[in-house]
């Protein structure tokens, strides 16, 4: 099978996303290569906003450079990337972490809980610190477009740790769907085994009181949310669970698997979200499994498109068309598909193992020409923008409006029935009650930029 002709406004897309971004146009991270930076020889010095869990995957990320200063409250978690660089200051509080290791700092990584991903960006960024920060970038709507809109303010280089905006696999979708070989793609599916096995969630679960470690400091862990006892129900990774610390498996795998999509339908802002369907519901936790429905506009010359997520699945779900017994996705049940009037295409988690269904129609076919700029890596990525490059690929300019979306599906599951979203007013129309979750409160003593 050849593909199609490649018109002028695909080809147009795919500039965006290799970094020629226009004025007032996508996103607006500039490039800063001729705003005095380092030069690509010279090592950024970077500083560490969570150093246990992925805080110790993005550290060692960044081993081509050098690390100067790392904060956790939690000394056991945090020793694995503490221990990588044993010469470098620690804190437990990363803001005087900032404060005094200031001047000796270029970049952050921010490898948090979700709930402290917008204040650590901000409080860094303000300081004029490129910033990686971890998915889903923030937990809340609000924080999400205002880091979105203070990397252009600060002209810092940014990055969301969603790493599939990096693979090959994801461009060549963007790619395949951009020729026409599929046709017009007004349906997407995408799912995710989590968080079953990973964390629990659902009726039965009860965060039980507690007394903190010696080793932890509760009150800088819990940072802006409010106040509560410990429990040993929160930590290590089960706060993802819990709505006032992490956003389910939406926060955790849709940043990665619905990053494909985003890439390549050009998605903006939906119109409505609906949780049609939830199972386990719990009275502390998200449920154990749901159903979220996402609907999109025309984009161009780009039809409406429906989006489905779903989360807790034991195995891909039905899809008319596929040949029984026909993977999509992943061997471990992650992936997404996408259904076009010609024909269908399924991607994995990371954007990888990208190809046709049926898997047949592979086998005579050719692959369009590549259009996007290939990624040296996700942390490369980031790096080379720190030092004047062009934005990385899922800069705040990118990542934020993808992340306030798919958010969206996080106030949904909270209520029946559909939302309207009005995005330029940042406001759903149809529920009043729904707005009050657009926003975090801020525990007293811990603003949002400082």
């Amino acid at each position: 099978m050849a593909h199609s002709g490649t018109s002028r406004r695909h080809f147009f897309f795919g500039t965006l996303l290799a970094g020629a971004v226009p004025a007032g146009g996508f996103g607006s991270t500039v490039s800063l290569r001729h705003m005095g930076y380092k030069s690509p020889n010279e090592k950024l010095n970077i500083a560490a906003i969570g150093a246990g869990g992925k805080g110790y995957t993005d550290i060692s990320g960044c081993a081509t450079e050098n690390i100067v200063a790392m904060a956790d409250p939690d000394e056991v978690r945090g020793s694995r990337g503490f221990n990588l660089h044993p010469n470098a200051p620690r804190y437990k509080d990363f803001r005087q972490m900032l404060d005094k290791e200031d001047r000796n700092i270029d970049a952050v990584t921010v490898s948090t809980p979700d709930h402290m991903h917008g204040t650590a960006a901000m409080w860094a960024m303000m300081r004029g610190k490129h910033v990686y920060c971890q998915k889903p970038l923030t937990r809340t709507i609000w924080e999400a477009r205002q880091l979105t809109e203070a990397a252009a303010k600060y002209k810092v280089a940014t990055q969301m740790g969603n790493q599939g905006y990096s693979n090959e696999g994801a461009r060549q979708a963007a790619e395949i769907l951009w020729s026409g070989d599929i046709g017009n793609v007004t349906e997407v599916h995408a799912w995710t085994d989590r968080p079953r096995k990973y964390w629990p969630q659902g009726p039965e679960v009860e965060p039980k009181p507690g007394t903190a470690p010696s080793t932890l400091d509760w009150d800088v862990w819990l940072g802006v949310a409010q106040e509560r006892p410990y429990s040993a129900a929160y930590l290590p990774l089960k706060w993802r669970g819990y709505p006032d610390f992490g956003c389910g498996a939406i926060g955790d795998m849709a940043c990665h698997i619905l990053g494909t999509p985003n890439m390549a339908l050009r998605l903006t802002a939906p119109t409505s979200v609906e949780c049609v369907m939830q199972e386990g519901k719990g009275k502390y936790t998200y449920p154990k499994k749901s159903l979220i429905r996402f609907d999109f506009p025309a984009r161009g010359s780009m039809p409406p498109v429906k989006i489905f997520w779903h989360d807790g699945m034991e195995k891909q779900p039905d899809i008319p068309g596929v040949p029984e017994g026909e993977l999509l996705g992943d061997d471990d049940v992650n992936g997404s598909v996408f259904i076009g009037d010609k024909g269908m295409m399924t991607t994995g988690c990371y954007g990888e193992r990208t190809r046709l269904v049926p898997a047949s129609k592979m086998k005579d076919y050719k692959m369009p020409p590549p259009l996007l700029t290939r990624s040296p890596g996700h942390y490369r990525d980031w790096i080379r923008a720190c030092k004047g490059g062009d934005p990385a690929c899922s800069n705040f300019g990118v990542a934020g409006p993808f992340v306030q979306w798919m958010l969206l599906g996080v106030i949904a599951m909270k209520f029946e029935g559909k939302l309207e979203w009005d995005a330029e007013n940042m406001r759903i129309t149809n529920n009043k009650e729904a707005n009050e979750y657009l926003k975090p409160r801020f525990r007293k003593g811990w603003k949002f930029a400082g």
